[in-house]
């Protein structure tokens, strides 16, 4: 019985050495964050140089930024990273140390912001019209002279082509019950729509409404709104990001991350594309912000405030839903379960 009281206490002593040892060998290098600022911005180029108190000997290190390569150096010399090409956003940063015949691996993280202030967009309001109130709008896009709109809600979902004057429904198609129905665009005669957390969408042709496809997501994320470059379909997920999907494929190409000069923009919800720029809502907020495509950069800040202040309907919810009408150039704009839907044009 003692022997193997003995031999337990080897065994748990050579244990706790493995673990005490590995600590000690993860903790032996770090990034030097002195050189890390809050607000990094695309302009810069920062240091990325390592601690080593122990004054170990390092043969190279290997770094990488969100998981690529993007240098290699011998010894202990450090690397400066351009900021330039890299997405707004937090930037992993990892940096594998190989010293004495050993390695380890270190992670920092920095966040990069666009250096410009969003301007505040003025708007005059064109005209007013009613709206379905019991419509929980989630996309809203011209097709042609025709609006479509699409709403959520399980078991009151759908999408219906309708004319906005005086709210005739031209066709209306309703989703399953199990779905959760969210943005849509239109791109090459076909109607893209998504659904909240089911991770499908589905493709109509834009003229018979009638069903072609069931795409699964291409990644782990829920569906919010949707919008179009006429090449590249553009789709929120409910986060800072925007995704980039292939029409044709349904697979998600790149993301850019939504920011201001001095914060990150949560919550991205209906998106509607107008002269090279997204505009698109804030769930929760009576604003929409217009977003550089390219970089997520917050170039300008539309405040709808007022216009939330005429909605009379009791049950109405979030400012959401944004439809261009390229022909006179001026922008819809409207609400869950609001009784109205406003024209306006930006100044």
């Amino acid at each position: 019985m003692k022997k193997r009281n003995l031999l337990s206490a080897i065994v748990l002593t050579s244990l706790l050495v493995a673990c005490v040892d590995k600590k000690n060998d993860e903790n032996l290098f770090s990034f030097n964050t002195s050189a890390f600022r809050e607000m990094m911005h695309p302009e810069e180029s920062v240091n990325l140089e390592i601690q080593n108190p122990q004054n170990k000997v390092i043969d190279s290190i290997i770094y990488y930024v969100n998981d690529e390569k993007v240098g290699a150096k011998k010894g202990a010399e450090k690397l400066l990273l351009p900021l330039a090409d890299k997405k707004l956003g937090y930037q992993n940063l990892k940096a594998l140390v190989y010293y004495e015949g050993e390695n380890t691996e270190i992670t920092a993280r920095i966040e990069v912001f666009p250096t410009t202030e969003p301007k505040f967009l003025n708007y005059t309001v064109v005209n007013s019209f009613p709206h379905d109130t019991l419509a929980f709008t989630e996309g809203f896009e011209f097709f042609r002279d025709t609006l479509i709109e699409s709403t959520g809600q399980k078991g009151l979902s759908h999408f219906r082509k309708y004319d906005y004057k005086t709210g005739k429904i031209f066709k209306q198609v309703n989703l399953e019950n199990e779905y959760f129905g969210e943005g849509i665009t239109v791109i090459n005669n076909k109607i893209y729509q998504l659904t909240w957390q089911s991770n499908v969408g589905f493709v109509y042709d834009a003229n018979s409404l009638k069903k072609l496809k069931t795409f699964p997501y291409d990644k782990k994320i829920e569906g919010w709104g949707m919008t179009n470059d006429g090449k590249n379909i553009y789709q929120s997920d409910g986060t800072e990001k925007i995704w980039t999907m292939d029409p044709e494929t349904q697979k998600m190409t790149n993301y850019i991350n939504v920011y201001t000069n001095s914060s990150k923009i949560k919550s991205i919800n209906e998106l509607e594309w107008i002269d090279g720029k997204i505009y698109g809502n804030i769930w929760q907020k009576d604003a929409i912000a217009v977003i550089n495509p390219a970089t997520g950069a917050v170039e300008g800040v539309l405040n709808l405030a007022d216009l939330r202040k005429q909605v009379k309907n009791a049950t109405a919810e979030v400012l959401n839903g944004i439809a261009y009408n390229p022909k006179t150039k001026t922008i819809f704009v409207t609400g869950k379960n609001w009784d109205k839907m406003f024209e306006i044009r930006v100044k």
